[in-house]
């Protein structure tokens, strides 16, 4: 059949198909947009690009393999069974299942019927692959939406916060922050690209309570947020900060110092350069020293001495005096040691 539009709001147009008893599905445009499925007047099913799936919650959770849910897909996509085939063969327990029905299902109808403008349209007989798991009435889930967005309202009012990528903040705003678990798992990998949908398939968790985090995160100042950040340009890019290993600015330039050469040994030179010294603040002038007559390859440097002093003999070139009677002293030595020897 032709779907039915109308310019109601989503809310109001789903009370109207529940009042009379209609089975088929809400397609709700717009961003995020979605979809609400209706059997007989009560809601069985609602999905949206902005929540996380029956799908995706059970094989990112880890309670269902990927692999199982894709069999359960193909055999039973096409008569709607795929909720039914996986309770007969054992992979969840019909209470598992519709618990996860119900959670999926409120947090897709947030994101459906929480904008009233949006333009919305009602295709009588469409059905889900999922089947037939829950029924709740529609009433029920127009207030429970509407009791979902007073909550985050109170706790931050900014909806864009719901479907925006998650940006953290470069510098908390406090020098002591405390954070839930929840919220560290949220910090940790939002990577400024991915929005609450991709980080509640990412983390296996509800798609409003991984909303609620978000907005107490951006009342405390640790996420940006969509409405006042900068338009995105080409030239800006969130990296970190690259350190080059250049000089800090600042300081006071000086000469460009040439490479040492290495060479082969040169020869003793009259007046050797004195050995590197760190430069005071300010250079002394220079002075002209007389030259060394003591340089030399290898002699040793002598002593520093002090003002006045007179030099040593031996250094000053007088040779040193010969004590008298020392052949005498030498002799009378070898005497006795030759008359012990007798």
């Amino acid at each position: 059949m032709a779907p039915m539009r109308t310019a109601a709001a989503p809310g109001d147009l789903l009370l109207e198909a529940s009042d009379a008893r209609q089975t088929g599905a809400l397609v709700v445009g717009g961003h995020p947009g979605g979809a609400v499925y209706v059997v007989e007047g009560r809601v069985m099913y609602a999905e949206s690009p902005a929540a996380p799936g029956v799908g995706e919650l059970l094989t990112s959770s880890g309670r269902l393999a990927g692999r199982t849910w894709q069999q359960a897909l193909d055999i039973g996509g096409s008569t709607a069974r795929v909720g039914r085939l996986l309770v007969e063969q054992g992979h969840l327990t019909q209470g598992e299942l519709e618990l996860c029905v119900l959670g999926s299902t409120y947090d897709a109808a947030y994101f459906v019927l929480s904008e009233r403008s949006a333009p919305a349209e009602f295709r009588t007989g469409a059905t889900h692959w999922l089947g037939q798991v829950v029924h709740i009435d529609a009433a029920a889930v127009e207030h429970e939406v509407r009791r979902r967005i007073q909550l985050l309202d109170e706790i931050f009012p900014n909806p864009r916060i719901d479907v925006a990528p998650v940006i953290p903040v470069p510098r908390p705003p406090r020098a002591r922050v405390t954070i839930t678990a929840p919220q560290w798992e949220l910090l940790v990998h939002a990577d400024g690209q991915r929005t609450p949908a991709d980080l509640a398939q990412l983390l296996g968790r509800a798609g409003y309570a991984i909303i609620q985090e978000l907005r107490r995160m951006a009342a405390a100042g640790l996420i940006e947020q969509p409405a006042e950040r900068a338009p995105e340009t080409h030239e800006f890019v969130r990296l970190p900060h690259p350190r080059g290993s250049s000089a800090p600015l600042g300081r006071p330039a000086v000469a460009p110092v040439s490479p040492p050469v290495i060479a082969g040994p040169a020869p003793p030179a009259r007046n050797p350069p004195d050995p590197p010294v760190i430069a005071p603040a300010v250079p002394p002038p220079a002075v002209a020293s007389p030259p060394d007559q003591n340089a030399g390859t290898n002699r040793p440097r002598l002593a520093r001495r002090k003002p006045g002093a007179k030099l040593p003999k031996e250094v000053a070139g007088e040779s040193p005096p010969v004590h008298q009677g020392t052949d005498e002293v030498l002799l009378k030595r070898i005497r006795t040691a030759l008359r012990a020897l007798r």
